[in-house]
């Protein structure tokens, strides 16, 4: 973006706050979260140098926040102009009349601790996972178990940081690839539910102890939760957030068999992200393990989305919580941004063409072969000459989409492209 103007990020709690001050614009945007105690409601944009005053800050939020008060109001048949009040009156007035209806978590009700395996699968980055570590100790209900996979490291940094905290589980896999970590993490697990989040995630207090309450629902056999952003305060983290989100919104989704008929070709890789997603461990025994030709250190990604899409095609069902909340920091700079669309875009090109061939009756060639190539045609006339914000990536999208068309047909013709069982 041509003189690029950093964002802020403001966490506003609507039940503790006395009044909306809008944030400052000059020189700077805002990226708001709206929040109800531990449960986020929304979030809103606002741009550097936007003339915002205060009704204008309470519109944007309200219509922020609407999909989820009227979710938690149709719940409770509540009959109160909500929307109206919040416009006009006192916001610690407004947060009385709401208490009947959102959501208060009873820290009563809080176990100490709860049967999850966390996995966290690394390399060579021993500065994120200590961080990442010591926030997981600061959980108001904390995992009977942390596995770290060190995964082909250079060095023995990682090692050195898990001898620093002697409740974790410290596991070394030469192979280098995310799925042959993941695989191995869960080779090495004792609980029920299996865990995961990335070396470079900062969790919610609340974040495990969500995660387990999600599969007390017996029929759900994975879920996947929120990822709010970190920063916002370069234009590589601003396009990520914008449009490649890992935030797939503030309300709760259910993803099963009916989701797997609704599409000729179910968009699973938007069910939710890899650095905050779970399984009940039982699964695995059903649907094999991570494909290891898939993910960071192979093809680039979509391993995540390929195994919700074989669980879903097994008739089973996938739950998306936004109250099990991570925090996430993108790529800082353009360079990072690209390198990393390409290797998305090669590895949902080959997860696409791999759920084709487990399931021919979907229609994943098609997108690749026919609404892929319309859609960048498109995307290349609309952002010439400049191709800035959203249209700074569409090269290496493009050419991570051809490096994923020659992975995949590769790796296939070697009768290599499988999934090996647990």
């Amino acid at each position: 973006m041509k003189n690029f103007l950093p964002y802020a990020i403001n966490h506003i709690d609507l039940s503790k706050q006395e009044s909306l001050i809008p944030p400052a614009t000059n020189n700077t945007g805002n990226y708001v979260v709206l929040w109800w105690n531990e449960v986020a409601l929304g979030d809103f944009y606002i741009k550097p140098n936007e003339p915002f005053d205060e009704y204008e800050y309470r519109k944007r939020a309200s219509s922020a926040i609407l999909p989820v008060v009227q979710f938690y109001a149709g719940n409770s048949n509540f009959d109160f102009d909500w929307e109206h009040f919040f416009l006009t009156n006192a916001i610690k007035d407004w947060a009385v009349q709401m208490e009947p209806i959102l959501p208060l978590e009873d820290v009563n009700e809080k176990p100490g601790s709860v049967p999850v395996s966390i996995i966290i699968c690394t390399r060579n980055r021993a500065s994120s996972l200590h961080k990442c570590l010591n926030n997981l100790k600061e959980m108001t209900c904390l995992p009977q178990e942390i596995i770290v996979v060190d995964n082909a490291p250079s060095d023995n940094e990682t090692k050195e940081i898990v001898k620093q905290f002697p409740e974790v589980t410290y596991v070394f896999e030469p192979r280098k690839g995310l799925d042959f970590a993941r695989n191995a993490g869960l080779s090495k697990a004792n609980c029920p539910i299996v865990a995961f989040t990335d070396d470079d995630v900062l969790v919610h207090p609340s974040w495990i102890y969500r995660v387990w309450k999600t599969f007390q629902a017996g029929s759900v056999a994975a879920m996947t939760g929120l990822v709010i952003t970190l920063a916002l305060d370069t234009e590589a983290r601003l396009i990520f957030e914008k449009h490649w989100s890992f935030n797939m919104g503030y309300l709760n989704k259910t993803y099963d068999e009916t989701y797997m008929h609704s599409s000729k070709a179910p968009e699973v890789w938007k069910i939710g992200a890899g650095a905050n997603m779970a399984f009940r461990k039982s699964v695995f025994d059903e649907v094999g393990c991570f494909h290891e030709l898939l993910g960071a250190g192979a093809a680039g990604c979509s391993d995540d989305s390929e195994m919700w899409f074989r669980i879903l095609a097994k008739g089973k069902t996938i739950q998306y919580n936004p109250s099990a909340i991570v925090y996430h920091k993108h790529r800082k700079t353009i360079e990072q941004l690209n390198n990393q669309i390409f290797h998305y875009m090669r590895g949902f090109t080959a997860a696409a063409l791999w759920q084709q061939r487990q399931k021919p009756e979907t229609w994943y060639k098609y997108l690749i072969f026919f609404y892929y190539p319309f859609y960048y045609t498109t995307l290349a006339i609309k952002g010439f000459p400049l191709y800035h914000d959203r249209y700074k990536t569409i090269w290496v999208e493009i050419k991570g989409m051809i490096s994923g068309l020659k992975f995949f047909y590769k790796k296939e013709n070697r009768s290599s492209f499988a999934v090996r069982e647990k």
